[in-house]
């Protein structure tokens, strides 16, 4: 792992000397960026070659090789044999015909996004970028564009953070079903696709970790990214010492550019405090000290596109960002684009229902950091933001501070305009000045005693249900420190 044992452009072969060594206790200093903290809210972006077959989900490429699973027996039904149309068949139809970046980038400004995170490469081992480790990227095949290079560029114009996510620590094993049974993942002319195609309990050699390193370190130079998403199976043994080493590398880079970087891992990957912890389509049930993210999708069933995706409504979406942010978090919001480029309508409808909610209430999620408790209420949120629960309803409550104020968020508006805030009753040291209803201009009547704040005049909803489907408050204190 040290410089003089690599060869050629192994590992992070451009040295690059700054505050941080490839120790723990040195990683130990990062910082979370402000920026970040101040964002709360991203777009996540799973587009690959596996939106093609359009099936199962973005694991079709894997699973189509794996004998009696659904996807094999669609596969063999719909393409036939796997030696006579493999996966790298499916690369072709992934035309980028539509694919216009300045729309998209449009489209994520208009939902309030402040930081966009594209796939550069997921666990099927087809590069959206332009590598130069592999013939089987986006430049060279397919969209022949370099996708991220073209994205990163129109995020930057709207004024949006660029990141990205690489997943390729996953492709060791991702094919390994494809050596059970005659295929072309058998084929040592695609083993450079394909490959190694392992099994997932034998740790990654020296060559493939070397080689990821590599492909990290590229993304760093050639596209700055502001935030580097990792998936969970960097988590195994054998990556411990070249995480480190990318992880100074990275932070390094960032200190030589002037600009604040955040590392996302999973699971324990990381020493708590040496990059932000990220949860899969999961929440937490109470505040953490830490900053953290989650990631969750538009739709329940798959991260990338597929016929019959089982949508989420709005309100669904806004209250996993409310509760994500009273817990000092932000949220990473993927959608999944058609195979030509296209946005499905569902998601473009959902991303602006986003947007128009933030317009009025973003002030309770643009630089707002945690109350002393995250809320009050029957429902934590914790768990999984895609598990059944009862609906939420106007007892739910959200807290953030901003703004010289403390925002209450009801996470459905109070039916009978009344709203009681248990937590903000006169027991507690703080002297209100004013109550006023995000959104609204007519004047609010309330009332403290010791069960609570009770505002007795909350306004009628608005007829537009992206803004009805939550009540912010904004409480003023007579000293903005009370809330501090």
């Amino acid at each position: 792992m040290d410089a003089e044992k690599r060869e050629g452009e192994k590992g992070c072969s451009n040295e690059i000397s700054g505050p941080f060594q490839p120790t723990w206790e040195s990683l130990a200093n990062y910082e979370v960026p402000q920026w970040y903290q101040d964002a709360k809210f991203g777009i996540f972006i799973h587009w690959g070659v596996y939106s093609v077959p359009a099936f199962g989900s973005e694991w079709y490429p894997r699973n189509m090789y794996i004998k009696n699973s659904k996807e094999y027996k669609h596969h063999i039904d719909t393409y036939g044999q796997h030696t006579e149309f493999g996966y790298k068949e499916f690369i072709p139809q992934l035309t980028a015909a539509n694919f216009d970046p300045k729309s998209w980038a449009e489209l994520f400004h208009e939902s309030g996004a402040r930081y966009v995170v594209p796939v550069a490469e997921h666990h099927d081992g087809f590069a959206m970028y332009n590598t130069s480790y592999s013939e089987w990227s986006a430049p060279k095949m397919g969209p022949k564009r370099d996708v991220i290079g073209d994205l990163a560029n129109a995020i930057r114009e709207k004024g949006m953070v660029c990141g990205v996510s690489f997943h390729r620590a996953e492709h060791w094993w991702f094919y390994h079903g494809g050596k059970s049974f005659p295929s072309d993942v058998q084929d040592p002319m695609y083993e450079d696709f394909y490959g190694p195609a392992e099994l997932d309990s034998k740790q990654p050699d020296e060559k493939f970790l070397e080689d990821w390193l590599s492909r990290c370190c590229e993304l760093v130079d050639k596209y700055r990214p502001q935030v580097f998403y990792f998936d969970w199976w960097i988590e195994q043994p054998a990556f411990k010492p070249y995480l480190k080493e990318f992880a100074a590398y990275y932070y390094n880079s960032a200190a030589e550019w002037g600009q604040g970087v955040t590392l996302n891992y999973k699971l324990e990957a990381f020493p708590e405090g040496c990059a932000v912890l990220d949860m899969e389509r999961a929440h937490l049930d109470n505040i953490r000290t830490l900053f953290w993210q989650t990631d969750t999708s538009v739709s329940r069933n798959s991260w990338g596109y597929i016929k019959g995706q089982d949508y989420k409504k709005s309100k669904d979406l806004i209250c996993d960002l409310l509760d994500v942010v009273s817990k000092n978090g932000t949220l990473l919001l993927n959608i999944g684009p058609m195979p030509d480029g296209t946005i499905p309508q569902e998601e473009q409808d959902l991303l602006r229902q986003m947007g128009e909610w933030l317009k009025i209430n973003g002030s309770a999620i643009y630089g707002t950091r945690p109350w002393k408790m995250y809320g009050e209420g029957p429902s934590s949120a914790g768990g999984g933001s895609d598990k059944p629960h009862a609906p939420f309803t106007s007892g739910d409550i959200r807290f953030t501070v901003g703004d010289e104020a403390l925002f209450a968020t009801a996470l459905s508006w109070p039916k009978d305009g009344k709203l009681t805030i248990a937590a903000l009753g006169s027991n507690l040291s703080v002297s209100i000045a004013d109550v006023t209803v995000l959104g609204h201009d007519v004047k609010v009547e309330w009332k403290r005693d010791d069960s609570g704040l009770h505002v007795t005049s909350v306004p009628h909803p608005p007829i537009d249900p992206t803004e009805a489907m939550t009540c912010t408050l904004k409480i003023v204190a007579t000293r903005h420190s009370d809330w501090t």
